[in-house]
């Protein structure tokens, strides 16, 4: 089978995900997913016209974000009309599934050069949603609901399923807020010293001003006394009926753990950010990159998909890793770096306790507490995340994964190159 590299990854920087509020949130996602698809093709000198494939992730394929944005954001950006596109959905787990198909193709050999990515804008989401509120159309109506698949397999909120499995799990809030700060404190750290800087291009206007060039989500003046002033995020909304039956998000958990009590522990402080933003990860074959002088940073060393608990949702990130571990023959001991997004500080806490990892190795630059969790668009930018931590520690394998609603976690492993690897 064929090597898959990963030529390089670039991203935007994250914009506050709120109308009115986020430098990002006045434009189109085309604009975004289209800014770093040119950027990952200017830097590298990219020929589009042997792009074999643009793979996209965005999770809410809804209004502007609807359409097939991977090729609609291809010829926004001057991909040649040759350079395919394509558009898929595994809700948070989308940017890791876009590379982790890219790099298949290459290894098949079906493909020699693929883009892969995802962009979403959490600002135009919650606007539709609010728009589809108060037109009458409830939560459990939007999306995929089915109330025969809610008898089978119940699906709650994801906050309400990070409070349940925490309260299973016996977190305590302080432990949480100790994941929020610690990425809080990490991110500031990260951004200080220019760890971003290499992967992050600026989202420009089509008159060349600059509408954003900087993170604006985090909060670096966070402190541990402020977080444990802070409400529970989700107490309230647990218990709004959702339907004519009465169903309620903490009804619908109990109705398969009939024993719990769910406590109320996760709020804004140790939850991840509501932002916008795109990543774009170029892979190619060492053939492809040896004909065109591309010199790969990293290879694409194994890949895997796990399923879950749908009613907890947020479990499968820890089988995931398991399961990409022994598909490779490696060993958690062989793995220098973990990525684990911070969808809600109980997944991050759950994987190093379970996984017996020590933090020092995981999220290193802090994660989607601090920095923000663009759904489609995050497990792309972890990865571009690991590529630059690997080179900046010169260290060499790293293990990403992300939990995913559905009770779902996409993983890979990547591997540092200085050059080819025989």
């Amino acid at each position: 089978m064929a090597e898959a590299y990963i030529v390089d990854a670039v991203r935007t920087p994250r914009g506050i995900g709120k109308q009115g509020k986020g430098a990002l949130a006045a434009e189109h996602p085309q604009h975004l997913a289209a800014t770093v698809l040119k950027a990952i093709a200017e830097r590298n000198s990219l020929d589009t016209a042997t792009v074999d494939d643009v793979i996209w992730s965005v999770s809410t394929q809804d209004g502007m974000q609807g359409g097939d944005l991977g090729r609609m954001a291809a010829l926004d950006a001057g991909y040649d009309v040759t350079s395919s596109g394509m558009t898929l959905d595994r809700f948070c787990g989308g940017g890791i599934t876009s590379v982790n198909l890219a790099a298949a193709q290459v290894m098949s050999g079906m493909a020699d050069c693929v883009v892969a990515g995802g962009t979403e804008m959490m600002s135009l989401t919650a606007a539709m949603t609010k728009e589809k509120m108060q037109a009458g159309i409830k939560p459990m109506m939007m999306g995929s609901y089915n109330e025969r698949l809610q008898k089978v397999h119940p699906q709650s909120h994801q906050g309400i399923c990070g409070d349940a499995i925490a309260t299973i799990e016996g977190f305590t809030r302080e432990e949480l807020d100790e994941v929020g700060y610690r990425s809080q404190q990490r991110a500031a750290e990260a951004i200080s010293e220019g760890r971003f800087d290499k992967s992050v291009v600026p989202v420009v206007a089509d008159d060349g001003s600059v509408i954003l060039d900087k993170e604006e989500y985090p909060r670096p003046q966070t402190t541990l006394e402020g977080l444990g002033e802070l409400e529970p995020a989700f107490t309230k909304i647990a218990d709004v009926p959702l339907d004519a039956n009465g169903t309620t998000f903490r009804g619908l958990i109990n109705q398969k753990y009939p024993d719990v009590e769910i406590q109320h522990f996760h709020h804004a402080g140790n939850s991840s950010g509501v932002v916008d933003g795109a990543a774009a990860v170029l892979v190619a074959s060492k053939e492809y990159c040896e004909a065109n002088g591309l010199k790969p940073r990293a290879r694409v060393v194994q890949t895997a998909n796990m399923g879950d608990d749908p009613t907890l949702m947020l479990n499968a990130p820890v089988p995931a890793a398991k399961r990409v571990l022994e598909k490779a023959g490696m060993s958690i001991e062989d793995i220098d770096l973990f990525e684990i997004n911070e969808a809600f500080a109980v997944v991050a806490a759950k994987f190093v306790r379970d996984l017996e990892l020590d933090w020092d190795k995981v999220n290193v630059n802090g994660g989607s507490i601090a920095l923000g969790h663009p759904i489609g668009a995050t497990g792309s930018i972890l990865i571009g995340t690991m590529v630059d931590e690997l080179e900046r520690q010169d260290k060499r394998y790293g293990l990403v994964t992300m939990c995913a609603a559905g009770g779902m976690a996409p993983a890979i492993i990547v591997e540092r190159v200085s050059d080819f690897v025989d």
